[in-house]
């Protein structure tokens, strides 16, 4: 297939190649294409890069605004414009600060401009911890604590950690409901414990900006626990229980403002002894925890990774432990920067025609949406009366060139705003037919076929579909998408023919043939069918095939989705497949493939053969008494053919070794039995398995087993002589000795 994909994709580059080369000619205001981020954080050691990159025709220039004025790159010899493009090179070797503002780009050409976001440029500053001694903290036992990070700023914000150090080694400190770390770094203690004094607590921080970790000057904790402490001020043995404390959000109330798809984080920490336990509720309910939230710090912080407006409410946290409880209300409230809920799309009119720009948003509150032409407010620009602007719509009536701009949708509210570029090009092209030429379309009858005619032009040429030339196409198996591509349902071989595709406006027209053949569908009139045979004999696997005689076709046979191997046993006669002297190797599904260019069919059977039993497995002698044991084994495969019985046969070490005599026979399904057996023998056991086809090969023998000896000797022993040669040896069999 992909052989036959090649030469028409070939075809496709070919003609969409000859087609941008004629459209590339074309006018068209600019587009950004690229533009930095809007929070933009450069290293000032470095080349800042603040890229700007727009396309056009005539190719765009470039210009930048910084806060809201006119920026004279030319001028400043710290900073370069790239070739061809917008995008800013700032070497700042002198006062790099100078350079953090916001800036705006402009692309323009004759025939419009398009602006980027207005980016903000600062600077990255490699934090700065202050160098200062701490001193210890010396604290009683019992007693709520919080040990200060106060890290960097940033930008951007770090990642905090705290490490607790006692020499030699620096370990992270374990955090548990007593003890754990705020959102904003610092440590928390619900109490603190003796424990607590034998270490130095480091607070560190990671600036994911350059990955650069800090780490703040180590504080050392002292917990007071003699009777006289340092100071010689008198301190009880006994800890003190006490109510739970806030140590973070404090007082009883609080608020947060979330943007919808931000982080939302709901933290509560206590001081107490003993340590206080936090339970929520939302709304004087329960907190439901659902998939959007994660409970964490032992359940000291609710995290909502993106807000909605659902998670807005009252929520009430409460930490109690036996000496009382406290509760802190945190009000949440949602607000959403605008978004977007359809931006306005570029449009390419001819003249006359009427075309619309839709800009439409929302956010919490809801954004005020203003726009402009090439950057200057609409309200101030040039009236035209063919265009109304109404809200988040603006409608053009009876287009000329002169509407021809970009216009700029700038949907704001308090929390954000959001900029958007379309141009409206109004333009004549003469209507062309993009692909191949005079192609030819084979199908098969009762498909469906799809006979291409995409094109371009402006005004949007009129389509017309015929056949031969003559007439339009009717009935509802026709029908002609937006796109150009004519699709025949159900197509029959009457279809067959020329077919002629017609593009026209007042710019004038194309035209394209499409040459359409229409073949028989393969039909497999006689299918293989699933047998069950015999090991050795011949089977005939049959595949009739009905097809197009025009359109050759190839017969595979495939045995368990893998092609089947052809050998001196394995062969083909026409479609058919022909086994010889089949084996157990040779089952399995068999799959007849019949294909062309265009289609392919196939049918199944499964093959089964039939075989004497596999022998049983894995014989085990158990219950060993005197003269009797158990005898056991795992039946072998019955190769389709139910096993009808088993043969026990025994070995027992007489003076012919190796004569094996049949025991006792039992029915098929069973796979242990109790042996009755002589006195004083040696035994090895052995069983063949029965089916309808023959018995299998025997099975290994099983251990040797013994039985024990005559209850009671034989009498009158008597050995007497008849000849030279010979003896006769004589006596009387007691009844114990008679097997049983």
């Amino acid at each position: 297939w992909a052989e036959k994909l090649i030469p028409r994709a070939k075809e496709l580059i070919t003609a969409l190649s000859a087609f941008l080369f004629n459209v590339r000619w074309l006018v068209q205001p600019p587009t950004i294409t690229k533009q930095s981020l809007q929070e933009h954080i450069v290293d000032p050691k470095e080349t800042m890069v603040m890229e700007c990159e727009a396309k056009g025709n005539p190719h765009p220039i470039f210009s930048w605004r910084r806060n809201g004025k006119y920026f004279n790159v030319a001028r400043d010899s710290q900073v370069s414009m790239r070739r061809r493009s917008g995008t800013l090179d700032i070497y700042a070797k002198h006062n790099p600060e100078q350079y953090e503002a916001e800036y705006q780009c402009i692309a323009s050409n004759q025939y419009g401009s398009a602006y980027t976001h207005k980016i903000r440029l600062r600077l990255y500053r490699p934090p700065v911890w202050p160098r200062e001694i701490l001193e210890p903290v010396v604290i009683s036992a019992g007693l709520p604590l919080v040990l200060p990070c106060d890290a960097p700023p940033g930008p951007p914000k770090p990642e905090t950690y705290w490490m607790s150090s006692s020499f030699p080694t620096m370990q992270a400190v374990r955090q548990d409901r007593r003890v754990s770390m705020g959102v904003n770094g610092d440590l928390y203690f619900s109490n603190v414990l003796v424990n607590d004094s034998t270490t130095d607590y480091c607070c560190s921080a990671r600036f994911p900006y350059k990955n650069m970790i800090q780490q703040k000057m180590p504080v050392v904790v002292k917990v007071l626990t003699s009777e006289l402490d340092l100071y010689c001020v008198y301190v009880s043995r006994t800890v003190a229980e006490a109510a739970p404390t806030w140590l973070s959000p404090k007082g009883s109330s609080s608020s947060i403002l979330v943007l919808q798809g931000e982080e939302l984080l709901l933290e509560c920490i206590a001081g107490g002894m003993p340590t206080p336990r936090i339970t929520w509720t939302k709304d004087g309910e329960d907190l439901p925890v659902t998939s959007r939230m994660k409970v964490k710090n032992f359940n000291k912080m609710i995290q909502i990774p993106k807000a909605s407006f659902e998670d807005a409410g009252e929520y009430v946290c409460t930490a109690t432990n036996k000496i009382g409880y406290i509760e802190h209300t945190i009000t949440v409230r949602v607000r959403a920067a605008p978004f977007w809920l359809e931006r306005p799309t570029n449009l390419i009119l001819a003249p006359e025609e009427n075309g619309q720009l839709v800009c439409r948003s929302d956010g919490a509150p809801r954004p005020t949406i203003s726009w402009s032409i090439n950057g200057e407010p609409i309200e101030t620009s040039t009236p035209q009366p063919n265009r109304q602007v109404s809200g988040e719509t603006i409608t053009f009536r009876s287009v000329s060139t002169e509407n021809t701009a970009v216009y700029q949708c700038n949907a704001s509210n308090e929390h954000g705003y959001l900029l958007a570029n379309a141009f409206v090009n109004v333009l004549h092209a003469t209507p062309r037919i993009i692909g191949p030429r005079n192609e030819l379309i084979k199908t098969i009858e009762g498909h469906r076929a799809f006979l291409d005619c995409r094109f371009f032009g402006s005004p949007v040429p009129e389509l017309r579909w015929s056949k031969y030339g003559q007439g339009n196409l009717e009935g509802n198996r026709f029908r002609t998408h937006r796109n150009g591509t004519l699709e025949i349902k159900r197509i029959q071989i009457e279809d067959q023919g020329t077919y002629l595709c017609v593009i026209s406006n007042i710019a004038g027209r194309d035209e394209n043939q499409v040459r359409v053949e229409v073949k028989e569908p393969i039909i497999i009139v006689t299918k293989p069918r699933s047998m069950k045979v015999l090991r050795g004999s011949d089977v005939r696997l049959e595949c009739g095939v009905k097809a197009d005689i025009t359109t050759p076709i190839k017969t595979t046979w495939m045995k368990n989705k893998n092609q089947a191997a052809l050998s001196w046993r394995v062969s083909m006669d026409e479609s058919n497949l022909v086994i010889t002297n089949v084996n157990r190797g040779d089952e399995g599904n068999y799959t007849c493939v019949i294909q062309n260019d265009l289609e392919q069919k196939s049918a199944s059977a499964h093959l089964m053969v039939m075989d004497r039993p596999s022998p049983p497995t894995d014989l085990e002698l158990s219950d060993p008494y005197e003269r009797s044991v158990r005898l056991s084994w795992v039946p072998g495969d019955s190769n389709h053919s139910p096993i009808t019985g088993k043969n026990e046969s025994y070995d027992d070490d007489d003076w012919i070794p190796g004569k094996w005599k049949n025991l006792s026979t039992y029915p098929g399904n069973l796979n242990s039995v109790m042996l009755h057996l002589q006195p004083f023998t040696y035994y090895e056991f052995r069983v063949i398995a029965n089916n309808e086809i023959g018995s299998s090969r025997p099975s290994r023998p099983s251990k040797r087993f013994q039985t024990s000896a005559p209850d009671v000797i034989p009498k009158n022993l008597k050995g007497v002589g008849t000849w030279r040669n010979n003896m006769e040896i004589s006596w009387e069999v007691t009844r114990t000795d008679i097997k049983p």
